[in-house]
């Protein structure tokens, strides 16, 4: 999530066209006397992710070729893979920042991410945190966690803007959830690097997404913030959807016997743009393919 997206979705008024709300393959309509909200996820069929058949290309080279994957409403899935295995092509498509040749993309059973535009995209509840993060430096953490509430942000609003007690309460929680309720008022820019991570993670968090995209969340992290930073996915799991592109397995196994589903998580593995694998940690850890092109011997 950068600061210029994230300013858009906030001041975005109304969601771009939703033309053509036709169901992913394999999905059907909505149950009979059940009114679906054309702007909310449609997940009564489970899944709040569908991607079909997604083929990208860049000058011939097939960065993601029929890839085809479903995230579970509140499931914590790990993506794994070596480089050029397609994971960030993945995350570009879902977000709208790059368009497909081929395939389909639905959050919900009833919204076409393909006829959206990022902005918008932000605006119905997929947040998504880059690698590096991206906060604003010259303002603190409380200040940082305000700018990104969901509000119209525009300029008579912001003049006449005042936190609500809900709003303050919000924003403490979320203090607690991040472990930067110490550091309120401390200028963001004087963050460790893993604090910065959790800000932007608590950032996202104010925009209350459905779903959230984490890119190598703990890269650069000591080993005690990566230990907390696992400990904060698992409280969201199930109240929101994580998909974590990982290549810290450490990491990764703490998030997949942890929680509440312990050891049954699935981890899929990406190689040349689709999928070569998905199970259980220790079914993908102990297959031959993955051994190969990935894990190692």
């Amino acid at each position: 999530m950068t600061p210029e997206l994230m300013a858009a979705g906030a001041k975005a008024k109304e969601l771009h066209d939703l033309r053509g709300k036709g169901l992913p393959e394999g999905a059907s309509g909505a149950s009979y006397g059940r009114v679906v909200n054309p702007e909310v996820a449609d997940v009564a069929h489970g899944a709040i992710l569908y991607l079909d058949d997604i083929t990208v290309s860049f000058d011939g080279f097939k960065a993601l070729n029929k890839l085809s994957l479903n995230i579970s409403a509140g499931e914590l899935r790990c993506i794994i893979g070596p480089n050029g295995a397609g994971k960030t092509t993945m995350m570009d498509v879902i977000t709208g920042k790059t368009r497909p040749d081929s395939g389909s993309a639905f959050f919900g059973s009833n919204i076409d991410l393909l006829r959206l535009r990022e902005n918008a995209i932000a605006r119905i509840g997929i947040g998504r945190k880059f690698q590096k993060p991206t906060v604003f430096e010259y303002l603190s953490v409380f200040e940082n966690l305000e700018l990104a509430l969901a509000a119209d942000r525009s300029a008579r609003a912001s003049v006449l803007f005042r936190l609500t007690g809900e709003q303050l309460d919000r924003i403490g929680e979320v203090l607690t959830l991040i472990h930067l309720k110490d550091h309120a008022q401390r200028t963001a820019g004087l963050l460790s690097h893993g604090q910065k991570q959790w800000l932007e993670i608590g950032m996202l968090l104010m925009q209350d997404p459905k779903l959230l995209l984490l890119d190598e969340p703990v890269a650069g992290m000591t080993d005690e913030e990566t230990e907390r930073t696992a400990e904060l996915f698992l409280s969201l799991e199930g109240s929101h959807s994580l998909v974590v592109v990982e290549h810290d397995m450490k990491f990764i196994g703490e998030l997949q016997t942890g929680g509440a589903n312990g050891d049954r998580k699935k981890v899929t593995v990406l190689h040349e743009g689709s999928v070569l694998a998905e199970g259980t940690l220790a079914q993908v850890q102990s297959n031959e393919k993955v051994i190969e092109v990935y894990l190692g011997r």
